[in-house]
């Protein structure tokens, strides 16, 4: 059982949406994407629960896309994890981290289960 090359894109296509600002928020789109049990495991080591990752105000974000390394396996029938190198610029300072996300299938779409980002060591950077 593996994911089509659509299927792949497609989940490429949502988790770069995260790293854009005109998605990510934009209110609406977000409710559809994140499920309705979604946390996060930041890379500062906070967890986010779905409220509060909706209640994040809109700001700037400088992020490198596409994706490094993005690759997405099905874990079963409905449920997808990607993982990456995210490279992202704060305050003048690149940072990189891994990440992995859950994506369950649903009638309407992918949605965000779960995500969790890691603080790469500055010697891997």
């Amino acid at each position: 059982m593996e994911l089509s090359d659509q299927e792949k894109r497609d989940l490429e296509l949502l988790e770069e949406g995260l790293w854009r600002a005109d998605v990510r928020f934009d209110r609406k789109r977000m409710d559809r994407i994140l499920a309705p049990d979604f946390f996060e495991f930041g890379r500062s080591g906070r967890i986010y629960r779905r409220a509060a990752t909706l209640a994040i105000p809109a700001q700037p974000i400088v992020a490198r896309l596409p994706l490094i390394d993005f690759r997405a396996r099905l874990l079963d029938a409905n449920l997808a994890q990607v993982t990456y190198v995210s490279t992202v610029t704060y305050q003048g300072v690149d940072e990189r981290s891994t990440r992995s996300s859950l994506w369950s299938r649903t009638a309407n779409g992918w949605q965000l289960r779960f995500h969790q980002g890691t603080a790469m060591a500055a010697d891997h950077a």
